[in-house]
């Protein structure tokens, strides 16, 4: 059986991706970078996946290439 997708917080995905936060929110809105998924009514997160695709491949990356929010 596949190990679960895991969800990620912003610290993690600033770090991994070495973007600021205001770029990674600008590119969110421009559809080249993941969106993340609300897991909380405070909290946000991404799932690994989604950011490990987007490292290997930031130049491709495009909303319609990953998943849709309601995955």
């Amino acid at each position: 059986m596949p190990e679960p997708d895991r969800i990620i917080r912003l610290r993690a995905v600033l770090a991994r991706t070495g973007l600021s936060r205001s770029t990674m929110y600008r590119k969110i809105a421009e559809g080249t970078f993941p969106a993340q998924l609300k897991i909380s009514v405070n909290g946000a997160g991404w799932r690994e996946s989604d950011i490990n695709q987007w490292v290997a491949d930031p130049v491709s990356w495009h909303t319609s290439a990953g998943r849709n929010r309601n995955d």
